[in-house]
């Protein structure tokens, strides 16, 4: 499915209107989804097996892995998954186990020119090929070609690294995404953090703005409309575009040369977990990885095209800052709402017709696992 996102211009004008007619994008109906998704370990257990393991998921910016040789090594989908940059330039990810023991390779983020593991010293080649063995006279007829690195499908498009553990990568499905980072976009910063709830209350807070004067009172809302959005799909995909008050400048610009930058937010949802939120200064590329019913781990990169000067990074450090604020209001209310599920108020959620980025979602999710269901 090719990606038909509007322009600038026609985004702008669809805001405008709806200013105007103190208006929002309406979905074509009402969701209801059962209470017990968000609890039964059941349940979690096919998210994670049924839909984040086989789809074609994003791991990392581009960003992350500039030069040769260098890694992110973090678990995807409860997965120790190692992404690598090699000498001929390819993005490639593997399973993050030695093939003799099963000792991850590495951690966190580094550079390196070949993979040794700590535990007995095998080593592999960026491209996951095992280079050695000390005393490999131990291990009389052991094919080094079969003992390589287990590789996943990897395919790095529009500044992203996208990786299927247990499928083989639709590259259709990264080749009709938007470019979101260009060359110029470096990583800023990465940071990490649990959060007390279940990933799909968390993902749900980024995708609607029904909320925006409630919860962000003093920190969004000055600057943001309430229940004002435009929501677009692309596959599985959402975008949800957060005008600033400020887009009202525009009015009097002829309407083919309105441009958003500055204007609004836009939130990328791609499909399942991951989060991509644009901002005048920064991005942030935020995974949501499920740890249990009650827990999500989150791991949010921050790039920008501005920190070449220092006052370019003054500014993506102001602008970070206002943001992380917001963000700490939406996973307080993230917990308590998986607080509330111990309340056995609801046996399951509304969502409205503001909220039709959230239905997609779940619609998404119940297809894929109730025909996995069906195949079984």
């Amino acid at each position: 499915m090719k990606t038909h996102l509007a322009d600038e211009p026609s985004v702008v004008d669809r805001i405008l209107k709806h200013i105007d007619a103190k208006s929002t994008d309406l979905s074509d109906g009402v969701w209801h989804e059962p209470v017990a998704h968000y609890q039964s370990p059941d349940r979690l257990v096919a998210e994670i097996e049924q839909v984040f393991r086989r789809t074609l998921t994003p791991f990392c910016p581009s960003a992350a892995l500039t030069e040769i040789g260098s890694y992110v090594a973090r678990d995807a989908a409860l997965t120790p998954i190692l992404a690598i940059r090699g000498a001929d330039g390819v993005v490639r990810a593997f399973r993050n186990a030695c093939r003799h023991r099963g000792v991850q390779l590495v951690d966190g983020t580094g550079c390196k020119k070949a993979l040794t593991c700590r535990y007995h010293g095998w080593t592999y080649g960026l491209d996951g090929r095992l280079r050695g063995l000390p005393d490999d006279y131990g291990f009389p007829g052991l094919d080094k070609s079969e003992h390589g690195l287990v590789p996943v499908s990897c395919v790095e498009r529009g500044g992203l690294v996208f990786v299927s553990q247990d499928e083989p990568a639709a590259t259709s499905d990264a080749t009709d995404m938007p470019v979101l980072f260009g060359d110029d976009w470096k990583l800023y910063s990465t940071t990490e953090q649990e959060v007390a709830a279940n990933w799909k209350i968390v993902a749900e807070g980024f995708l609607e703005g029904y909320h925006i004067r409630s919860t962000h009172q003093d920190t969004f809302y000055p600057l943001q409309y309430d229940n004002l959005n435009v929501i677009e799909s692309f596959g599985r995909n959402s975008r949800i575009t957060f005008p600033y008050r400020r887009i009202e400048k525009l009015r009097n610009v002829p309407p083919n040369e309105r441009r958003t930058a500055g204007m609004l937010t836009h939130v990328y949802h791609l499909f399942p977990n991951v989060m991509l939120s644009t901002f005048p200064t920064n991005r942030l590329m935020t995974m949501l990885e499920p740890l249990a019913t009650d827990r999500t781990r989150l791991i949010t990169y921050t790039l920008s095209n501005q920190i070449a000067a220092e006052d370019g990074r003054a500014a993506v450090a102001q602008g970070r800052d206002f943001v992380t604020a917001g963000a700490a209001e939406d996973r307080d209310m993230a917990c308590a709402a998986q607080r509330g599920l111990a309340s056995r108020a609801n046996d399951h959620f509304t969502f409205g017709l503001f909220e039709g980025a959230i239905k997609r979602f779940h619609q998404h999710l119940a297809t894929i696992i109730d025909s996995s269901a069906v195949m079984r």
